[in-house]
């Protein structure tokens, strides 16, 4: 299929791809970001997921690199977590094939406000590591089980895996936010590839525009993991957060909900700037203008691309 982009949209998806994998790689939920882009860009939904599957796994390979030359993991609960994760996404992407597309749009209604609500109520994660460094058969089937269902919710829906991983993580197996982080990159990698090797099959990656937002992916990733792996806590958490809102933003098979929902993200996202930036005490810290200037990015992107689509729809455009 031939798909072609003009050059300011392909500068736009490289922009927020990178944005993307610096989330990804903090908090999970990069796809939150990536998929809206490409379907904005024009991008037919098979063809979005695909290409966006691309250059996300490209960006998470670097991201859980840097992890494991941190020890910000434990290996053998990661590989386990993995092998759960392929199974588990295979199996969802399977399940996928055998659903119409009205099925697929009542299970995104009803999923995401489920999964905003589990992100929100699980923001203020503990930070010190519960974990006492043994690995029996309880936690053995506790890490494939958290691969599996995370693996089969990633290969049905997708976005926000990254994050319910680090929830899971740290809610059930009692590792720091920092370790959460470093077990659920090889979890996600392990159920990218396993989605992506479906779609290379399938002749569905857009290359020419894949290749560009997967570099940006991966130096993105790089960036946001040196954070994560350095502020650890004080990092994670306040991403989470943006996780939190972009959740809400996925209406992937409706112009209209699109064009809506990113509307919403945008003034949502704003209106986080604003009280992180008005209401926070603590407004010295790099960190701190770093969250605020991402917010204000995405949130000044995101209204207009809402705007801009319900302009559109109605005919002004």
């Amino acid at each position: 299929m031939g798909i072609q982009i003009s050059l300011p949209m392909m500068a736009f998806l490289v922009f927020m791809t990178g944005f993307a994998g610096f989330v990804d790689s903090a908090a999970g939920g990069g796809g939150l970001i990536s998929l809206p882009a490409y379907l904005f860009a024009g991008l037919p939904p098979h063809y979005t997921y695909a290409t966006n599957k691309f250059s996300a796994a490209c960006g998470t390979t670097f991201a859980t690199a840097s992890f494991f030359k941190n020890g910000a993991m434990n290996i053998k609960v990661g590989i386990l977590a993995a092998i759960g994760s392929f199974a588990g996404s295979a199996l969802g992407a399977h399940i996928v094939l055998m659903l119409s597309d009205e099925v697929l749009q009542m299970m995104m209604f009803i999923i995401l406000p489920i999964a905003a609500v589990v992100i929100l109520w699980r923001r203020n994660l503990p930070d010190e590591n519960r974990d006492d460094g043994t690995l029996n058969l309880k936690k053995a089937l506790l890490a494939l089980g958290i691969g599996l269902g995370i693996g089969l919710y990633d290969g049905m829906v997708g976005p926000g895996t990254g994050t319910f991983a680090i929830i899971a993580f740290t809610s059930l197996m009692g590792f720091d936010l920092r370790t959460a982080n470093g077990n659920g990159k090889v979890l996600n990698l392990a159920s990218n590839y396993a989605s992506l090797f479906t779609y290379l099959m399938n002749g569905l990656v857009v290359f020419h525009i894949g290749i560009p937002c997967a570099i940006s992916n991966i130096l993105g990733n790089l960036l946001g993991s040196h954070f994560a792996l350095k502020k650890g806590a004080r990092f994670i958490r306040p991403m989470m957060l943006v996780v939190l809102v972009l959740r809400l933003a996925v209406y992937k098979d409706s112009v209209l909900l699109n064009s809506l929902s990113s509307l919403l993200l945008g003034l949502a996202c704003l209106s986080l700037f604003y009280i992180r930036r008005f209401k926070h005490t603590k407004k010295d810290s790099t960190l701190y203008k770093a969250i605020t200037v991402l917010l204000t990015v995405c949130g000044v992107l995101y209204t207009v691309m809402g705007a801009v689509g319900l302009l559109i729809l109605a005919g002004i455009l």
